[in-house]
């Protein structure tokens, strides 16, 4: 996501680890793209299976030269058990020792088989550091994006899910939204479940 946004968010937080869910909206040449980020520590599962379930699109990060870990099985199951479709960025194309292929067998041992070994599920070899691959990724996810007929209407009502909440001092209640559908405008009323 930093490599699309060209930032870097993990360095303000705690311990280099993303501690929040997190929606952007990122302008990139392919059209606009909104990225909910959900943190990949393995304290943060009840983050990744709210994420998972508001999403459209689950892109599953993988280390290129260490693998699946734990905390992408558990992803995995979470976007499965979503129903929602998911594709692979398979990081650090840049560094030694990076073998895709290596990816696309533990993929295969979880039921997705990547479109390399014949499959349905679009891999994208990158490099956060180097940007490389970036491009292709922003291209497939447009692509997925029509073949999912992914669209909403701003002219209607905003829908949404609220990603996180929380008190803050001097503003009181503060909430990040994701709008699914609609246009939400300043002074608009909420109703919440």
């Amino acid at each position: 996501i930093d490599g699309i946004r060209k930032t870097n968010v993990a360095e303000v937080e705690a311990g280099a680890i993303t501690q929040h869910i997190g929606a952007f909206k990122c302008h990139s040449p392919i059209g606009d793209i909104t990225i909910l980020d959900t943190p990949g520590h393995e304290a943060f599962s009840a983050m990744r299976e709210r994420g998972a379930d508001v999403t459209d699109l689950v892109v599953l990060v993988v280390s290129g030269d260490e693998g699946i870990r734990e905390q992408t099985l558990e992803a995995i199951a979470q976007a499965k058990t979503a129903q929602t479709p998911i594709m692979v960025a398979i990081n650090k194309s840049d560094k030694a020792g990076f073998n895709p292929e290596n990816v696309y067998r533990q993929l295969s041992e979880h039921e997705l088989l990547p479109e390399a070994w014949g499959g349905t599920v679009i891999t994208v070899n990158c490099s956060a550091l180097t940007r490389a691959g970036i491009p292709d990724l922003l291209e497939m996810l447009s692509l997925q994006s029509e073949v999912l007929e992914l669209k909403a209407n701003p002219k209607s009502r905003a829908r949404g899910t609220v990603i996180e909440s929380e008190m803050h001092k001097g503003m009181g209640a503060v909430a990040t939204l994701l709008v699914q559908n609609g246009t939400l405008r300043k002074g608009d009323a909420i109703v919440f479940d």
